[in-house]
């Protein structure tokens, strides 16, 4: 029977692969295993838990403060001892971590096809996001399978002369993993029901969801960050709830200087159903994320991008995202405007999202189904 091996090992993978995973598994003359690194051991556990995953191979990779050499060499190792003892037909990743990039190489060193989920993502800057625009084109120059969100990164693709019979445009999974989400907090409020303080102790503020953790605003970037929180958190009629990331990058300038902030609850990082809960409750979203650019305009959120490129371009030409970079100015400038200008708010929250219907995972799998029956 054909083998899938879907490779990953920090939570936005696990949320944009989960989908796919079952829509494998729905597949009855298919086998699916789930090999994860842990790169991101907690954050990556609750997604496993809320999504039922159980991994059959499981590295437990993550240390404290481990380089990037350090990580990639034990990733080498222990990914490519799995899959000598798996012997899968063909190997999964998503996005652009280590993990994936040498869940691809590992694949590759053993001419195992790969296929790529979210590819074609560029922001043609090799140091912005920083290492993971070059795992990107890593895994990009391996894949056979590169399943593109939009026509944009399809279109990134066949410009670096990827054979077009090898990209399908699918849309984004993280919408497919949104929409699952949302549909089971409806049924079951109690799985993001830890907000309810925070919204009772908000009540009749507008919501600023915050989330910052790219390495390259690491330092003044992050200090820049954190100035313009503190600035926009003064203002009365705004509460700012701010999941802070465990990297203590993060962590350390963001507790001296916004600790003592009556209207900023920094909390620590939220499971997914909790997640899911923020970016429904926020009037808009501030971020360096890459994943929230994608899943904050489903819901009709504003979002403002603290980089000054994106790989994900498609929201900023739709209106959906505004690159806004660290600049503390420049931050609270634009807060302010989509705050005290309901029509800029509007243009925003009302663009079409480009990123997808929710069916994304379900076109993969057929995809690979379909590609399985020829080479059986």
């Amino acid at each position: 029977m054909y083998k899938n091996m879907v490779i990953f090992g920090t939570r936005p993978e696990a949320i944009k692969l989960f989908p796919v995973i079952n829509a494998l598994k729905q597949q009855s003359k298919m086998q699916c295993e789930v090999l994860v690194s842990a790169q991101h051991r907690e954050m990556l556990d609750q997604v496993l838990s809320i999504t039922g995953i159980i991994p059959d191979h499981d590295l437990d990779i993550m240390q404290p403060g481990q380089s990037l050499d350090a990580l990639t060499a034990r990733l080498l190792e222990g990914i490519g001892q799995v899959l000598d003892r798996s012997k899968p037909n063909r190997v999964i990743v998503q996005g652009d971590t280590a993990t994936a990039m040498v869940g691809a190489l590992t694949a590759y060193y053993r001419q195992i096809p790969v296929s790529h989920v979210e590819a074609g993502l560029r922001s043609y800057d090799i140091y912005q996001p920083w290492p993971e625009e070059v795992n990107r084109k890593i895994i990009g120059a391996i894949a056979d399978q590169h399943f593109a969100p939009t026509e944009v990164s399809a279109g990134a693709l066949t410009a670096e002369a990827v054979p077009a019979d090898r990209v399908y445009v699918t849309g984004n999974t993280v919408i497919d993993a949104l929409h699952w989400i949302t549909d089971r907090i409806a049924h079951r409020p109690e799985l993001a029901g830890n907000l309810t303080t925070l919204e009772s102790r908000f009540a009749g503020k507008k919501i600023i969801g915050i989330t910052t953790h790219r390495r390259e605003n690491f330092g003044d970037g992050m200090e820049s960050i954190a100035s313009a929180i503190k600035t926009i958190a003064a203002r009365d009629d705004v509460a700012c709830i701010f999941p802070v990331h465990l990297n203590p990058n993060v962590r350390v300038v963001m507790d001296k200087m916004l600790g003592d902030e009556p209207n900023v609850a920094m909390i620590e990082p939220l499971d997914y159903p909790h997640f899911a809960r923020l970016l429904s409750i926020s009037h808009i979203m501030l971020t360096d994320s890459g994943g929230v650019q994608e899943e904050a305009p489903a819901l009709g959120k504003p979002v403002l991008v603290m980089r000054d490129t994106t790989e994900r371009p498609e929201g900023v030409t739709a209106g959906t995202a505004k690159l806004i970079g660290t600049d503390k100015n420049r931050i609270v400038s634009e807060i302010f405007t989509l705050l005290d200008d309901d029509t800029a708010y509007s243009a925003m929250a009302r663009a079409h999202n480009p990123f997808g219907d929710g069916k994304a995972s379900q076109r993969i799998a057929e995809i690979i189904w379909n590609a399985s029956r020829q080479k059986t």
